[in-house]
């Protein structure tokens, strides 16, 4: 069992090319490749404008904090990314513009390589089965949780895993969290 721990606070932080926000990556797997097969990050979005497109990539984004964001293509997706806690599935195809909803927003983001990995983000407030023969995030948005083989995880911290077995369990009444299940196609 290997699970590689995170905070949000210790993370690098990359801002982005066109002044709109900035990247902090959790991962990238396998480390070092050009072109990866699956990533994880949290991005803040901090002004209206575009959304790269990812030829080839599936996306899944979640809102972590702020007051949302719009995602829109014309004739694709028109999406208003408002609650926390709840992730969109979507093509990184596709070109897009973002229209933040208030403030800034701040957003967990899982990047698949098509025909490669395959990822399912899901919140959830009950305990985790980690498999072993699967990669993985967890992401804290609330409460205490247990980690295998000990030590605890607290909002704004996570583990990410390519082969873990175990289960992730909460300490507290207000457990929340992002579970990223990443597998193999």
């Amino acid at each position: 069992m290997s699970l590689t721990r995170f905070s949000f606070a210790a993370l690098p932080v990359s801002p982005w090319r066109n002044g709109g926000g900035e990247t902090r990556e959790i991962v990238s797997w396998p480390p070092g490749a050009q072109d990866f097969d699956w990533r994880a990050s949290i991005a803040t979005i901090a002004q209206d404008g575009p959304f790269s497109a990812f030829t080839g990539i599936d996306r899944s984004i979640t809102l972590l904090e702020g007051d949302g964001v719009r995602l829109f293509s014309a004739g694709h997706i028109d999406h208003q990314l408002a609650r926390v806690g709840e992730p969109f599935a979507f093509s990184g195809d596709v070109a897009l513009e973002a229209t933040l909803l208030g403030g800034a927003s701040q957003d967990f983001n899982i990047m698949t390589r098509r025909g490669r990995q395959v990822a399912e983000v899901r919140r959830c407030t009950a305990p985790v089965t980690l498999s072993s023969n699967q990669a993985g995030v967890l992401y804290v948005l609330s409460g205490v949780w247990s980690l295998p083989g000990g030590g605890e995880l607290r909002a704004r911290e996570g583990v990410w895993w390519t082969a873990a077995g175990g289960e992730v369990a909460p300490l507290t009444a207000d457990g929340a969290l992002l579970w990223a299940n990443i597998t193999t196609c």
